[in-house]
């Protein structure tokens, strides 16, 4: 490997297309993108019989693989030759410098921690989403790395977003706002009255108050901070009626010969819609507060979708963000 390129560790066993498109996904970002290198990490086998010969794809062999059903924590430690547990160890060395994984959830944020190491100042990660929007694509976070947050933690969401937001996203002067159960300065358990108080006091911080579950895909916001449990369950929600309302209007067009002609018609507009909302063109989701450049890509992931996510991990380096990221007290 060339020390000038940029390195980035892509787990070839996780998600449920590996490991043959998140290959032909590797093969699309060197074509892209000619400061990079990729360390393929898994079955050494299986990947060559991907057929991807490239010479700035490398084959780092892992004879184990981390199973979606596994306990998350118990697993990375236990399992130490797993392709994602070895591209972990890759970014910790340096011999890395980010990961892209489409695998477990929950084993990318314990190995974040426990593998990769919280950033100093960091008291715990943050996995950012992007979601696009009516007007643009705003960053919610956390959405499942932290179950928990105290007021502190919180805060610190707020900045590591913003300045993800300022460096990937490209906005200006992003606007942060608290996920509540109401726009009103009353609304909102302790945790999050507390959070609205560091913030207002720190600042810097581009505040707009609270915002509404129902405004999440709306744009009222670029930074949108809650806790994980609620930011799970939202972005879960959100997810489900897209699938819901798609299978609905599937079903309803089967059923009529004039439905079927108007989504002829239809066809082009609904073909706009999909861009829009697709996660492929997005990339992958940042694991925020660790070392090095962690980004969980989508489970259902295809080559488009890998790409996008090596796509971010380059951007995430080559703006240097962890190196930018200072939390104060």
């Amino acid at each position: 490997m060339s020390g000038k390129n940029i390195v980035i560790a892509l787990d070839a066993m996780g998600g449920d297309n590996a490991p043959g498109e998140i290959c032909a996904g590797a093969l699309k970002a060197v074509e892209k993108y000619n400061d990079i290198e990729i360390v393929l990490t898994g079955d050494s086998e299986k990947i060559k019989a991907c057929g991807i010969n490239h010479d700035r794809i490398h084959i780092e062999h892992a004879s184990e693989f981390i199973d979606p059903d596994e306990h998350p924590a118990n697993a990375i430690r236990k399992k130490k030759n797993s392709s994602l547990r070895i591209a972990m160890e890759m970014v910790r060395r340096g011999d890395a410098q980010g990961l892209v994984s489409a695998g477990s959830t929950g084993a990318i944020v314990a190995g974040g921690v426990l593998v990769v190491g919280r950033l100093p100042g960091v008291d715990r990660p943050a996995l950012g989403v992007p979601i696009p929007s009516v007007e643009k694509v705003s960053l919610m976070l956390d959405v499942g790395a932290t179950v928990r947050c105290s007021p502190k933690n919180l805060l610190q969401f707020a900045l590591m977003g913003e300045l993800y937001s300022k460096k990937i996203l490209k906005v200006e002067r992003p606007e942060i706002k608290l996920l509540s159960n109401g726009t009103e300065e009353i609304k909102g358990d302790d945790t999050v009255l507390g959070a609205r108080e560091l913030i207002e006091q720190h600042g810097d911080i581009n505040f707009g108050g609270y915002i509404e579950g129902n405004e999440v895909v709306a744009g009222h916001a670029d930074v949108i901070v809650c806790d994980g449990f609620n930011g799970n369950i939202a972005l879960k929600l959100g997810e489900g009626i897209m699938q819901s309302l798609k299978s609905l209007l599937t079903d309803e067009v089967k059923k009529s010969l004039m439905a079927k002609a108007g989504m002829v018609l239809m066809a082009p507009v609904v073909k706009k819609l999909w861009k829009r909302f697709n996660y492929e063109q997005y990339g992958g989701s940042p694991l925020l507060g660790v070392k090095g450049a962690v980004i969980k890509a989508h489970g259902r992931s295809k080559s488009p979708a890998i790409l996008s996510a090596v796509s971010v991990a380059r951007n995430f380096i080559n703006e240097n963000v962890n190196g930018l990221l200072e939390i104060k007290e």
